[in-house]
């Protein structure tokens, strides 16, 4: 069995790369406040990513940093600065797609490797083999993939590039991600971080003899959100996947929670440990992690590619929403000297109310709300306003980077 792959998960700020850290990431990747493809995220500044980094770094977790925007002309003496700035803190590596921009990071910080994003449409083991004589360590492939095709790339790449693949979170409709319907509707470029998702808009036909007349877009009643894809989950065939040889296990989702990053990351956590522990374990234990991967917010889930393009259907017709079976309630910081846990609050709840406490550990606690009050001590029945630091008894024993949600 070939080395275990690294679980590496997406962090939009250094609350998020906390909890990732906590809960079973190898590795991290960030953005900072410009030249990623996350611009709405929370996102780090230098100094949280430093932050970030010597917190990862003392739990033996990398981290990686995002600038895979097609840089155009006035993106590019930003980025060299950026770069620099960048050389100061050390992160691990860097994920880049733009040629460019790869020259500049060789320039000023060759001493951090580079990884060439899934944006740079990596499909077959040539290109593989160009990005490696650049001096790239790693390549993302793309998600058009079958993992036939990663394997047959792994056979003809030498073994010191490693291949890192999305194998959880939401698909793009165009091709390796890179869009152009973001910039065509709203000024607003996909390719340079800051997508408006249109994708999952509803269309309409309209007739060119009959302008103002919209015609629904249906495909056997089903719907008219032509364009809208289920979410990845790759959960179930681990051993698939290790023995396509992917190094990386990719978790999309940089504008994600704190409970939905510990929610995948613990479940993959546990599903690639038990598969190397024992694989009768985890062929025994996949409706669990299918049970507990469904606990955080998705749409429907797909394989994508992996087993071909008409393995399975890929989209979602009839709505653009989540689904989402838990609310995010809030996320232990601490304890004040009376014993009562400090909680820095997501969403409403009240005493009396029974709770899920999820525990990096893979524990999950049901447990009553025995008690609430505000930072002078006041007693609190229910705790209405978001992010407010509260103290709360929950009956039992938390931790630091435990999570609450609730079953709705």
């Amino acid at each position: 069995m070939r080395k275990k792959p690294e679980l590496l998960i997406p962090s939009s700020s250094l609350e998020v790369l906390k909890v990732a850290v906590a809960y079973g990431a190898d590795a991290v990747y960030i953005g900072g406040d410009m030249y990623g493809l996350r611009a709405k995220a929370k996102n780090f500044s230098i100094e949280d990513m430093e932050e970030g980094i010597l917190f990862a770094h003392s739990h033996g977790v990398k981290v990686y940093v995002t600038a895979n925007i097609t840089a155009h002309n006035r993106d590019l003496k930003g980025i060299r600065e950026y770069f620099r700035e960048l050389k100061e803190i050390g992160p691990d590596a860097l994920i880049i797609s733009d040629p460019g921009v790869f020259d500049i990071a060789r320039e000023v910080c060759p001493e951090i490797d580079v990884h060439i994003s899934t944006q740079a449409n990596n499909v077959n083991y040539a290109t593989y083999r160009f990005w490696h004589k650049m001096g790239a360590s790693r390549v993302v492939s793309a998600r058009e993939l079958s993992l036939a095709e990663i394997k047959e790339i792994r056979e003809n790449i030498p073994e010191n590039l490693e291949i890192e693949t999305f194998i959880h979170g939401a698909m793009c409709i165009s091709y390796s991600g890179r869009c152009l319907l973001s910039n065509y509707f709203t000024g607003r470029d996909a390719n340079l971080g800051a997508c408006t998702h249109p994708c999952r808009w509803k269309y309409y036909i309209v007739e060119e003899n009959r302008p103002g007349e919209y015609l629904p877009v249906e495909e056997n009643e089903r719907g008219t959100y032509i364009f809208n894809s289920k979410d990845l989950c790759m959960i179930e065939h681990i051993p698939d996947i290790v023995a396509a040889g992917i190094d990386s296990l990719k978790v999309e989702g940089r504008m994600k929670t704190a409970l939905y990053v510990a929610a995948v990351t613990r479940t993959y956590r546990q599903a690639l440990d038990d598969y190397y522990t024992d694989p009768a374990l985890y062929e025994e234990r996949k409706g669990y992690y299918r049970e507990e991967i469904s606990k955080c917010t998705y749409r429907q889930f797909t394989t994508g590619f992996f087993y071909g393009p008409t393995t399975q259907e890929t989209q979602i017709y009839e709505s653009n929403t989540y689904v989402k079976e838990y609310t995010y309630l809030g996320i232990v910081k601490g304890s004040n000297k009376e014993g009562l846990y400090e909680l820095e609050q997501r969403n409403k709840f009240s005493v009396g109310e029974e709770i899920e406490v999820m525990k990096p550990d893979g524990r999950n606690l049901n447990l009553t709300v025995k008690r609430i009050t505000d930072e002078t001590g006041q007693e609190m029945e229910s705790c209405p306003h978001p992010k407010q630091k509260i103290f709360v008894d929950m009956g039992a024993e938390l931790s630091v980077f435990d999570l609450l949600r609730r079953k709705e």
